[in-house]
């Protein structure tokens, strides 16, 4: 990719102005989204080669980066992995703009990252379609249940549970259990959690498989 082509990139990526879309980008993205394909159609045990297409795919990925396919990406690019991150099948990141994400991050099936939106004018939307990208924020240990959906700007604070099934607008803090449409925080993490996993089930042992 041309120096001059990667600033106006990254300059796009960060900045949130509105724009129109550009055919340069476009065919430029095109190369992006021809890896995920190839991508989604490797079988699993090809470790290596999977690997390999991310790290060419992403802005950077940390170790142990597993994603489930299929996965969607408008450009991949845009998009930056911490270590030990996994996610889960149909993961859509619409990174026009960055998707900054930290280590020991948990994505359940259906999550879509959304950094992209269009103005409400009309006219600023057809003949020509404008649009703008703000970036969303990840945090370390977060886990994302299946089916939300992370809104422009987003940033989502360390260690925080999100609930399945929720639409988060706004920013949630570290260290909390939220979930809802649209999403709110509904506690801390507390004393408790490191008591009981599940409703009124309490932790005793953990099974271990990794030996097996």
């Amino acid at each position: 990719m041309k120096k001059s082509l990667r600033e106006k990139l990254k300059l796009h990526a960060t900045s949130g102005q509105l724009c129109y879309c550009d055919n340069t980008f476009m065919k430029t993205q095109l190369k992006y989204i021809a890896m995920v394909h190839r991508y989604n159609k490797i079988h699993t045990y090809r470790v290596l080669t999977k690997r390999h297409i991310l790290k060419r795919l992403f802005g950077h990925i940390g170790k142990n980066l597993y994603i489930e396919a299929p996965f969607y990406a408008n450009w991949g690019i845009n998009t930056y992995w911490g270590d030990n991150c996994y996610s889960n099948f149909n993961l859509t990141l619409v990174d026009d703009a960055e998707i900054h994400i930290g280590d020991y991050v948990m994505f359940g099936p259906g999550v879509t990252l959304c950094t992209v939106g269009h103005p409400i004018e009309p006219s600023l939307r057809y003949p020509k379609i404008a649009q703008f990208g703000v970036p969303i924020t990840i945090g370390n240990g977060v886990w994302i249940g299946a089916n939300v959906t992370v809104m422009p700007g987003v940033s989502i604070g360390d260690n925080t549970v999100i609930g399945a099934g929720s639409l988060i607008l706004k920013d949630i803090p570290a260290n909390c259990v939220a979930f809802g449409s649209p999403c709110k925080v509904i506690r801390e993490i507390g004393q408790r959690d490191k008591k009981y996993y599940y409703k009124d089930m309490e932790i005793k042992e953990i099974a271990d498989f990794s030996n097996l």
